[in-house]
């Protein structure tokens, strides 16, 4: 995906540093020898079955996600509350998607855990890492190193999507993760906040219905949607993953003309600008402002069109996204 850092602030670090001093038993490692306070954490998530049928949990649905603000699971208080350590900061909201969030926090002994926690991911643990569940929901642990772990709390299958913390630690940073996935889906489940909705706002939009495959098909023949996040979409091709059109929604500053963006017109009265890559691949991005977000920013919406295995030369990508970006003006919310 084109990424114009000079137009758009880079994505905050979701770097969540949250200080966790595991129990000293023959389950967990003696953290005692590592410089940390002798203390007791709640037992973490991950025991009992699960089943590998549908998801039908209605307070994970993607619909109602969608409007779930992910920084209040990170914040001082909750923190504090499990036991977990003591955060100096606010967390930090991603500049460039709704639902990611980090922080950070010490431990008793004076060491980070740091956090990522994502709504909506897509990019998870292989299905042969799921270790049992936390509030009803499938439980993937993928421990990468000594210090690195993903927690993934499944909310679909088949697509698969699921709320993620990315968790750096040099303690047990898969019993950290999950003793917060274990809180997240408590929160979940009883008053998580929500962004506020006004008329009109993307954050309700569902990416995948929000273009037709009629006007798809233009650029990726006989397309297939699958969302690839809580406000993305991947239309792909009928030859894999060749050619890829992409429908996301996301905060950000106002597009403008510059760094190889020009203006075009996507009708109704909508002005994008397009970026054609320069790359070998077959690509071009269009954006547009929506509607106002919050303080500078704005909700925008992108098209984008990607071909590793096309011509540059002999493709029109910028035409395509276009033709792709002018149907889905016509399908956004409305004020």
């Amino acid at each position: 995906m084109l990424l114009d850092v000079r137009r758009r602030r880079l994505p905050k670090l979701f770097l969540l540093v949250t200080a966790l001093a595991l129990p000293l038993t023959a389950c967990g490692q003696d953290l005692g020898r590592s410089n940390f306070a002798r203390t007791t954490v709640p037992a973490a998530a991950g025991t009992g079955q699960v089943s590998d049928g549908p998801i039908t949990d209605a307070a994970v649905a993607a619909n109602v996600l969608r409007t779930v603000k992910p920084c209040p699971f990170l914040s001082k208080e909750a923190l504090g509350a499990l036991g977990i350590g003591t955060a100096e900061d606010d967390p930090s909201p991603s500049s460039i998607s709704f639902g990611k969030c980090s922080n950070k926090a010490k431990d008793p002994g004076g060491k980070e855990i740091r956090f990522d926690f994502e709504l909506g991911d897509t990019l998870l643990p292989n299905a042969e890492k799921t270790t049992g569940q936390v509030g009803g929901l499938p439980l993937r642990v993928d421990k990468t190193d000594d210090t690195d772990c993903t927690v993934a709390a499944m909310t679909s299958l088949n697509p698969d999507s699921a709320l993620t913390l990315t968790v750096a630690y040099a303690g047990d940073p898969c019993r950290a993760g999950q003793t917060l996935m274990d809180a997240i889906v408590q929160k979940l489940h009883s008053s998580p906040e929500k962004y506020s909705t006004p008329p009109g706002t993307v954050l309700v939009a569902d990416p995948c219905a929000m273009a037709d495959s009629a006007t798809v098909a233009q650029a990726a023949p006989s397309p297939k949607a699958a969302p690839s996040g809580l406000h993305s979409c991947d239309w792909t091709g009928d030859r894999g993953r060749n050619p890829t059109v992409t429908v996301e929604f996301l905060p950000g500053l106002p597009p403008i003309v510059g760094d190889g963006y020009s203006k075009v017109d996507l009708g109704g009265g909508v002005t994008g600008f397009q970026k054609k890559g320069t790359g070998s691949a077959s690509e071009c991005q269009v954006e547009w402002q929506h509607r106002p977000w919050q303080g500078d920013d704005v909700e925008l919406a992108q098209v984008d069109y990607r071909n590793t295995s096309g011509n540059p030369d002999a493709d029109d990508p910028c035409g395509k996204a276009v033709t792709v970006a002018k149907n889905v003006v016509t399908k956004l919310p409305k004020a």
